[in-house]
């Protein structure tokens, strides 16, 4: 940790502290977490994701990638709010401009290993709109039912 201070000292960046850990990763951190008593090696988000070590089905290490929580419930939180300040526009008019967001998600985070976390965003985004538009007729309706296959 200090040599890495040191290294980005020269080039005048800092390190946060409340940021930054020493952890165990890679193909041997699980063999020596068994040694010591541990269960899995340690997980770090990164840019939107939860890294963890795994192994491919052929039994190699790999590092599996999924949507980090925070990330996930603020892209639900952001199709949220897009869509309660844009209620008023018309089905045909919203559905597409809210599949735009969706697939902008979808290209970021869209990784192997990140299905789950995708299919659940999709899952959660969908049933937002059917919800508002039954809640807009004051009833359960087909529109909002079909609104599913955006």
């Amino acid at each position: 940790m200090s040599a890495l201070k040191e290294r980005l000292g020269k080039f005048n960046l800092e390190i946060a502290e409340d940021k930054t850990r020493i952890l165990e990763f890679g193909r041997f951190a699980a063999n020596s977490r068994e040694k010591k008593g541990g269960d899995k090696p340690d997980t770090f988000d990164f840019l939107g994701f939860t890294h963890n070590c795994s192994l491919s089905e052929k039994g190699r290490f790999r590092v599996k990638r999924k949507t980090s929580r925070i990330k996930f419930n603020a892209g639900l939180k952001r199709c949220k709010h897009w869509l309660r300040s844009n209620l008023t526009l018309p089905i045909k008019v919203l559905m597409p401009r809210l599949r735009v967001k969706v697939l902008g998600h979808f290209r970021y985070y869209g990784v192997t290993d990140n299905y789950s976390s995708l299919s659940e965003f999709s899952y959660q985004v969908r049933r937002q709109p059917y919800w508002w538009c039954n809640r807009r007729s004051q009833g359960n309706t087909t529109i909002g039912a079909n609104l599913i296959y955006y």
